[in-house]
This record gives structure tokens, sequence and C-alpha cells, in this order.
């Protein structure tokens, strides 16, 4: 690779300073006593000694364990028995001990929630679809004498419809395990949007669903809003729902960006790794939307990832140390599941973070270094502050507030970025 690395150095990268963005930040208070008063209210009766199936998918939600453990609890209080049953489709690779494992790296165990994890990739078959799909539903979720839905919703990152990702897709693909979600997403993308409300509907009718947990967030990623809703509103509450996760969301405040850094990227922050609206990159035709990001580098996957590097697909480059950190096997049994290679392609694999950003600013179509817009962030989910050189800042297209001088980009004596504390 030393060619490479003589081609590249002679690539100056742009200063950059610190920028504070500004969203939405309504924030919920009393969590745990709203979602108990709401539980009281639209649960459905629950009956002495019943075993209830609690849903935990694979997401970094905000105050995931408490909202957990307070539906549990209030299972409890009526006489039941709860069980957390994770409902990640294909996720942790596709065993039963990789996804309690992904739970318990967000808190959710036996014993910080006062109730067993059931872990299983067994399925049963509950119905089939009006274009033949059968629907596939965890083995010990249809068994269990009720199951409480708990996701949160927002817009998805592959497709677009009434129903993105929220409660009807916890069902249609989080609890359908790796063979149900399959299925879901057999054919693409772009059926979808149907799919997922033909396999949820069959879900709402066969099961014996209590109510379902929806939860909200704003734009720095704290919970704004949740409800309790009854399993016959879930087909008419969810896309209302959906409506105000979308304008909450963040953004990068740029419609044109040069050179976009990444720095992590991972399972918890994103089914894709990295959110696709936030980049305006996609591996499917069912979505669109975002900036148009001219040349996009990556530099690390987060250790809740355990090697799945879904999303690197969507970069131009990524470092030598990124690339050993993936595990193929878990990667692509993710990507074939979701039936989109497109997400788990190898970048080009350059030598360290520093050779990164020179090939984008080498690519990234630019003649004079003071024009590039260059923005780095952390990842997709921590867009509040992040870095942007003089250009981006001239560029954006709603305010932003630099609060440092601009500088050098520092990296350490191997060429890796170190303008972010750990990873």
């Amino acid at each position: 690779m030393n060619k490479i690395s003589e081609l590249l150095k002679s690539y100056e990268i742009p200063k950059v300073a610190k920028v504070r963005q500004t969203f939405n930040n309504d924030v919920m208070e009393n969590v745990q006593e709203s979602l108990q008063q709401q539980l009281e209210a639209t649960c459905a009766p629950i009956a002495k000694g019943a075993r209830i199936a609690i849903t935990c998918g694979s997401r970094g939600i905000d105050q995931y364990a408490l909202i957990i453990k307070t539906v549990a609890e209030f299972v409890k209080s009526k006489g039941g028995q709860p069980i957390l049953i994770p409902a990640m489709g294909s996720h942790g690779g596709a065993t039963a001990e990789g996804q309690e494992e992904v739970l318990r790296r967000y808190g959710i165990t036996e014993e910080s929630i006062g109730a067993p994890v059931v872990s299983s990739m067994e399925v049963n078959q509950i119905g089939t679809t009006p274009k033949g799909l059968p629907v596939y539903i965890d083995k010990n979720a249809c068994e269990a004498d009720g199951i409480i839905l708990v996701n949160r919703v927002k817009l998805h990152t592959s497709f677009r419809g009434k129903h993105e990702s929220g409660l009807l897709k916890m069902m249609a693909i989080g609890l359908a395990k790796q063979k149900g979600a399959e299925m879901t997403h057999f054919l693409r993308f772009e059926n979808m949007a149907e799919n997922i409300i033909a396999v949820g509907t069959i879900g709402i009718e066969k099961l014996n669903i209590l109510c379902g947990v929806c939860t909200i967030e704003n734009g720095y990623n704290h919970l704004a809003e949740l409800h309790v809703i009854r399993k016959d509103e879930i087909l008419t509450k969810e896309p209302e729902y959906l409506i105000s996760s979308r304008e909450r969301m963040p953004r990068i405040a740029l419609d044109e960006i040069d050179c976009l850094i990444v720095d992590e990227i991972g399972k918890e922050i994103s089914g894709t790794g990295m959110d696709t609206n936030i980049i305006g990159r996609y591996h499917t035709n069912a979505a669109s939307g975002g900036p148009n990001t001219i040349k996009l580098g990556v530099l690390n996957l987060t250790e809740k990832s355990e090697g799945n590097g879904n999303g690197m697909g969507l970069a131009d480059f990524m470092p030598r140390h990124m690339y050993e950190a993936v595990d193929l096997e878990t990667s692509y049994m993710n990507t074939i599941t979701s039936t989109e290679p497109n997400s788990t392609r190898i970048p080009m694999v350059l030598e360290n973070d520093k050779e990164v950003f020179q090939a984008c600013v080498k690519l990234c179509g630019q003649i004079n270094n003071e024009d590039i817009r260059l923005v780095i962030i952390r990842s997709t989910k921590y867009l509040d502050e992040v870095y942007m050189s003089e250009a981006a800042v001239r560029a954006a297209v709603k305010p932003v507030e630099v609060v440092g001088p601009y500088e050098e980009v520092p990296f350490d004596e191997n060429g890796n970025l170190t303008l972010f504390d750990g990873h």
C-alpha cells in the first residue's frame, strides 16, 4: 500500500471547528409513573399465573431497561409471570445466545429486570399473507398467554410507508426471528411497506397482544413521547407517531456535503450501522432523502455490533483496523436475511483514518481546499456537536453555532483520528 500512501499524502485536509446544532428538545418527565398509569388504563386484563411475553429489540432506545422493567413489574403486579423475548430478527448472529447477549449489553438481564430472558430461534407459523408468504412468530411468544409489544417508532433506513420502524415491524421482523424476517424481506424492500402491514395484520388477528408500548425520541435521542395503545389501535395510531418522530429528527445542516466522515457505525445506532436518512445514502431504491454526500468515509465499528459491519457498504473508504474488526459471517447473515447485500459490500480499505480523509478530499471534486465542505460526526446518533470546515459552515441551510477555533484535524502516531474520546 506504499504507493497509495504516497499518492494521498500531499492532499491537505481542511481545518475544522466544533459546531453546535440545535434540534427539537421535548423531554418526557416522570417516565416510569406515566408508563404505569397508561398500562393500567390500556393493557388488556392479565389472569393470575399468566405467562406474558415482553418483546425486546436490538436498538439502543432511550431509558430502555427502565421501560422494560416497568412493564415487567406491571405484569407481576397483576399476578402474571413476565418473560423477556429477544425480538430482533437475525441480529445477534441469528443465534439464541447471540440475541441474549445483545440484550445483556443494554442492561436487560433476568437480574436487572426481574424476569427471565427466554431466547430461542424457533418459530411457529401462524398464517400466510395474500401473496403467499408464510408468517412466523417466535415459538415462546406464540405459546405465552399474552404479548406486550415494545418498540421505538421512527423512520426506517431502507423503505418508506405508513408504517416503518415500530410495533408492526416488531411483529413482522423482530418477533419473526431469522426465518420470519427472511420471509417478510423476501419480496425486497420495494414491497416492504406492503409486506409489513400484511404480516403485522395477521399477527394482530392471531396473537393475544395485550397492548403495545411506543416510544418517540427527540433530536438528542432522549425520550419525548411514550404511548401505550390497544392492539386494535396499532394500525391507525402508529402512522401518527411516525409523523411526530419524523418532525423531531435531527439532521446535518447541509444539503451538499463534499466529505463526510463518520467516526463509528454500529447496529445499536441504526439497522444499517448509520442512519441513511442522515447521510443521504441508501442501499435500496425504496427510500430517499437527506443531503447529497459526495464522498463518505467510516472509521470504526462499535463494540456492541460484535463484528456486524452492516452499513459499511454505503461508504467509499474505511481504514484497515475497521476492516479487521468486521465479522463477515455475522454481517452477511444480516444482509442475506434482509435480501440487500449492498450494505455489506467492502469499501476501499486504506491504511489508517488519515488516508480515509485524504482519499475523500482527493475525490470530492473540489479544486480549492478552502471550498471543501467537510463534516465529521461521531455517529449518526449524535449530531448536536459535530465538526465542520469553514466552507461547510458557510453552506449551512439553518443556523449553526461555531463553538471552537478552526484547527487541524488531530491524528495519533498511527494516523488514526483522536477527535472523539474513545469509541
